[in-house]
């Protein structure tokens, strides 16, 4: 598989939608993805069925036509994905600086203190690693 770039994942949020649904049960038909996704937003089979054609087409999904009904995986884990979605944002609405991005995010709500605490040891884990 080529290697993974940002333009190459930049899926719609019913696309995500699709996504979330794949990555929590690892693959599945048309009805089993319509099902998962239903539970949450009301959406037609039909829909589901189209949307996944338009992202085998993008490269955000691969099918295997070798069974009957065919079976959908998402092509990029759900790190890989968040990975590339956070490198787009940070370019296009940061100008690269992840200062701004994190102080950005942590003025939106604010964060537990478990998520502080979390913050701060990859805090001390990367300044360990620069020296």
């Amino acid at each position: 598989m080529p290697p993974v770039t940002a333009s190459q994942i930049r899926p719609t949020q019913l696309e995500l939608s699709i996504l979330k649904a794949l990555w929590q049960k690892g693959s599945g038909t048309v009805r089993e993805i319509h099902a998962i996704v239903n539970a949450s937003k009301a959406i037609g089979q039909t829909t589901v069925l189209k949307m996944l054609q338009i992202m085998t087409d993008k490269g955000l999904v691969t099918r295997d036509e070798s069974v009957r009904p065919q079976v959908y995986r998402a092509r990029y884990t759900q790190g890989q994905t968040q990975q590339h979605l956070l490198k787009d944002l940070l370019h296009r609405a940061f100008e690269g600086s992840v200062k701004a991005l994190v102080l950005q995010a942590l003025s939106t709500r604010k964060p537990s203190r478990k998520d502080l605490e979390t913050i701060e040891e990859l805090l001390d884990k990367l300044e360990g690693d620069v020296k």
